[in-house]
This record gives structure tokens, sequence and C-alpha cells, in this order.
């Protein structure tokens, strides 16, 4: 699974971003410091099917720590979006055609006010973070409504129930079926033919292919400012539909950079820490003021609770654990529940083995559910947190 962190320059995308993965992108307080777009691994967190079996994992990929177990995925930082970005303004051609391998996007939001949305620093409260949102919903949804126009023409040619096979050819670059797009213009009810739709009603279309293929979860960065949360509170009256955890990304880098420095004992997404040897005072200061301001405030700095949300409430995916001993939970050298894959929703027992190997699904004769013994078969649907032994030929 791949997820995209958007949002306008100088917002704290890339912040958010080293916050999630370790990684050392270029952090700067100008607009543009991303140009390419970075990559790193970040990871859901899960509770460790481990601490049921008594006995220590020893994950292949991921980490497990304190009885959480932490899935990887693959995380993009793309380059800051500006106004008319879909009309090539900015970086902003660029900035699009690398957000369409992501499979849901994460906007990270200067709920401060303190940036407009060309990345001009204004100060706290002095800029309407709302108008952020509509403005980068807006420039996505233009985006994708001229990359449905480049075929549009052909649609005078076809009956409207081909229509969906004509417009997924020619977003099948995004990662967009046929399926998907049946199910967005089922949603439409225009009486003219498509070939005959006015701009506002390919809009419509482009902004259901936008719910339906690049979700969105917005994580309103900088909440231990006052600002930010009086402004994350009109947000949410404001787009009721919108999801919008809180966050302060630079407290999460910021922990887990003490942490792997030995300063502290902390779990991403916890909401405390631990001080395991002394510190100077700059550094006590540093922790105290994000253990009262930030984590005794919020419950967490909210970075991981915008990866898991996104993963697991909007992209509806689940984590599966394929073993090769049905008793130990083990593979075939004794590694206790060294893989753990993200499916979607609704996956099957096949589904699982063909994401293990493309021969061992090739070759699928059955499974076995490891809690209960039961035998189960290719269309079986799996749950979360499953753990699966697959019977070959």
């Amino acid at each position: 699974m791949e997820l995209g962190v958007v949002g306008a320059p100088n917002s704290g995308k890339s912040t958010f971003f080293n916050a999630a993965t370790l990684c050392n992108a270029e952090v700067g307080n100008r607009p543009f410091v991303t140009i390419k777009p970075n990559q790193g691994i970040a990871y859901v967190k899960i509770k460790c099917p481990h601490v049921e079996l008594g006995k220590q994992c020893k994950p292949v990929h991921g980490y497990c720590k304190n009885g959480w177990r932490f899935v990887p995925l693959k995380l993009w930082d793309v380059a800051g979006l500006v106004p008319d970005a879909w009309k090539g303004k900015g970086l902003g051609n660029q900035f699009l055609n690398d957000i369409m391998v992501s499979n849901g996007l994460i906007h990270v939001l200067d709920a401060s006010g303190s940036t407009d949305t060309n990345g001009n620093v204004v100060g706290p409260g002095n800029f309407d973070p709302a108008e952020t949102v509509v403005f980068l919903k807006r420039e996505i949804q233009y985006w994708i409504k001229g990359i449905m126009e480049r075929s549009w023409h052909m649609l005078r040619h076809v009956k409207d129930e081909q229509a969906a096979s004509v417009l997924a050819k020619q977003l099948s670059g995004l990662g967009i079926d046929e399926e998907s797009v049946k199910r967005c213009l089922s949603k439409i009810n225009f009486a003219s033919r498509l070939f005959e739709w006015t701009d506002e009603q390919k809009l419509e279309l482009a902004e259901l292919v936008r719910e339906e293929c690049k979700p969105m979860v917005i994580a309103a960065n900088k909440m231990d400012l006052k600002e930010a949360q009086q402004n994350i509170a009109e947000l949410r009256k404001k787009f009721p539909e919108e999801i919008i955890v809180p966050v302060s990304a630079e407290a999460e880098l910021a922990l887990r950079k003490a942490s792997e420095a030995g300063l502290i004992e902390y779990t991403p997404g916890d909401s405390d820490f631990k001080e395991l040897k002394e510190i100077s005072e700059k550094q006590k200061a540093a922790l105290d003021f994000i253990r009262e301001n930030v984590l005794k405030k919020f419950g967490s700095t909210g970075v991981q609770q915008v990866i898991n949300t996104l993963a697991f409430d909007v992209l509806h995916m689940i984590a599966v654990f394929p073993v090769e001993d049905q008793a130990k939970w083990a593979d075939s050298k004794g590694n206790i529940l060294p893989d753990a894959f993200l499916l979607e929703e609704g996956s099957t027992a096949l589904d699982l083995a063909y994401k293990v190997h493309t021969e061992i699904g090739q070759n699928f004769v059955a499974a076995i559910n490891c809690r209960t013994g039961q035998k189960i078969g290719k269309d079986t649907e799996l749950k979360h947190n499953d753990i699966v032994k697959i019977i070959t030929r």
C-alpha cells in the first residue's frame, strides 16, 4: 500500500513525512523546499497476535514494540501544491503526477493559519485554513477532469453504458479501474448524454472519482497552537464530511528522534514516554513541553492516528499473517509471525496466497485458520489479524 503526503507549500508536509519515516527530507521555512518526491517507509500500528501466543514474534519486515506490530507501507512526500497547479502553475503538473501511485492521501494542513495557500508565512491566526482545504481538493478535481476530457470526444460514439470503459482507460494511469468509474457514474443522475455534459457536470464526476480512488484524511498540523485549536473546531463545522485529525508533526519527530537516540522509551501513537537517562536542561524542557501541551491535551501527536485512520477506516484495509507452522504460528525456520500483509477488506485466502507469491497462488489448494484450526477454501473472506496457513499442491 502506498500513501501520499500532500498540501500547500510550507505547511509541514516534510516534517510529517520525516516524523512518520525517520527519513531526512529537507525541511525549510519557504515554499517549494520539496521538489522531487521523497519516499520512505511508514507503518500502520496494530495489536500483535504474539501476545496471545505468549512468545515474542520475529518480523522480517516492520517491527514489534511493546505488543504493537508496525506493518510497513510506502509513504510519498510530494511537492507543494499552489492555486492553479492543474494549469501547471508552480510545480503543479509534477505534483499531480507524483500522487497517482498513492492509494490514499494525507493532506497536511497548517491549521494555525500561519501560512497561506502559496506557502507565504503570515503568522498564526492570519489566514483561514478552510481556504486551503477548498483549493487543494479543487486542484485535484480539475486535474482529473482534464485527464478525462482527453477522451471525452469518444463518448459521442458509444452508448452511455460503455462510457465507464472509455473513461477508465484514460484514467488507468492513476490506478483507477472501470468498476470504480461505474460506481461514480451510478451516483449521478443527469438526463443528457455524457458527451453533452457541462463543465460543472464533469467536475462533479471528477470529485466523485477523487473521493472513490484517492480518498483523503486531513492532518491538521500545529495543533499545540491555540489558533490551530480554534481553527480545527471551525473546520469541523465547515467540513463535516471530512476526516480531520489534530496533529503535531514536530512533536512526533522530536519524540522519535529522542527514542532512536536512546534518551526516552516511546512507542509511536502512545500518550506518554519514559525518560531513560539524564538529559540536558534544554532537552528536558522540550520534552516536558511536548508532554504537557501535546500528549496530555490530545492523547498523542496524531501522526500515527492519521496513518491508521486512512489505512483502516478510509481505505478499509486489514492485516493478515501467513505462516507455515499452524501450531507455532511460525515459518519453516521457526520465526514466529514473520510476515504481515495489508489487504483490502473482503480479500480471500486465495488473494493472500497470491500476495505472498504468484506460485503459491497458482498452486493453492486450501488454507487453515490457525486460531480455530478450521480448514477454509479459496473464497473464504479473511478478517483483520487472521493467522493463516496456506496449503499448496
